[in-house]
């Protein structure tokens, strides 16, 4: 499989491939993952690695996905806790008590677009088809969380609720915090119109410019990426803690699922963060 970036590996010895990010593989006592639509037992137009429910797959070839993914990048199929994600900002604490939800036990709650934990044992899982995932490791207070930020999500900056909720909760500092964002649909595909943009321009504490391009004809596009990357540099975290994916999930369509690409018809893909 031809796969170019400069900040992203792709790990591909095993039955299940996925991406990993080159400055969070250097923190020693975390792992994580993104996955692509390689190497499952879907069939259709899952095929082959979805790892989403309720999306028309059966389920048995979801939880399968899963044992599949869980097994090539060195998760504990036991330990995944997922989110329950609806593009709102709310962020949920969780710990061993909370295992298997929205994987083998069912969600117990229904809006849930970020995961945080200081516990080891415990998987966060959340959910992608062309939306950002955001990565998040304070590497001296040993918290981690992960975020999915659409396009209403980053509007409403989830990704400063994470950094927020950090502090609040298990007393992190910014300056401490390590960030990945994407991989995502990029600003060369993600096409919005004037209802959508409105949000972004109404962010005027951000340069604006640098992440909303008008086309013409109350067309623009919008660069996801780069706007959660001020929205997180606002929050107190280094730029240089900060690493930006290259890969577009749209341009990027036969490795990971794009759902500009396919017109809705796909499997989903997830992010995986666990403390050693």
């Amino acid at each position: 499989m031809k796969f170019k970036s400069a900040v992203m590996s792709l790990n591909d010895s095993g039955a299940a491939p996925y991406l990993t990010y080159n400055s969070l593989s250097e923190i020693p006592f975390i792992n994580h993952a993104f996955s692509t639509r390689l190497g499952g037992v879907s069939k259709g137009e899952f095929s082959s690695m979805n790892l989403s429910f309720g999306r028309g797959d059966d389920d048995e070839n979801v939880i399968e996905n899963y044992r599949r993914l869980c097994e090539s990048a060195g998760f504990k199929y036991e330990e995944l806790t997922a989110s329950a994600q609806d593009h709102h900002t709310f962020v949920r604490c969780v710990g061993k008590e909370n295992r298997g939800v929205g994987i083998y036990k069912p969600r117990d709650m229904q809006s849930v677009d970020a995961l945080v934990t200081n516990e080891s044992g415990v998987t966060l899982v959340t959910y992608f088809a062309d939306c950002t995932p955001l990565f998040f490791v304070d590497i001296k207070k040993r918290v981690i969380a992960l975020a999915h930020a659409g396009w209403r999500g980053t509007a409403a900056k989830i990704g400063e609720e994470v950094v927020r909720t950090m502090k609040e909760k298990y007393g992190c500092d910014a300056s401490d915090i390590k960030c990945a964002i994407g991989p995502a649909i990029s600003k060369c595909c993600y096409e919005v119109d004037e209802s959508c943009c409105k949000h972004f321009k109404a962010l005027k504490e951000l340069e604006t410019e640098k992440f909303i391009f008008p086309k013409g004809g109350g067309k623009y596009m919008l660069d996801l990426l780069e706007a959660n990357r001020q929205i997180l540099v606002k929050s107190g975290i280094p730029e240089e803690n900060i690493t930006v994916s290259d890969v577009c999930t749209c341009c990027n369509s036969e490795l990971l699922w794009s759902h500009r690409a396919t017109g809705g018809k796909r499997g989903g893909m997830a992010a995986f963060m666990c403390i050693k």
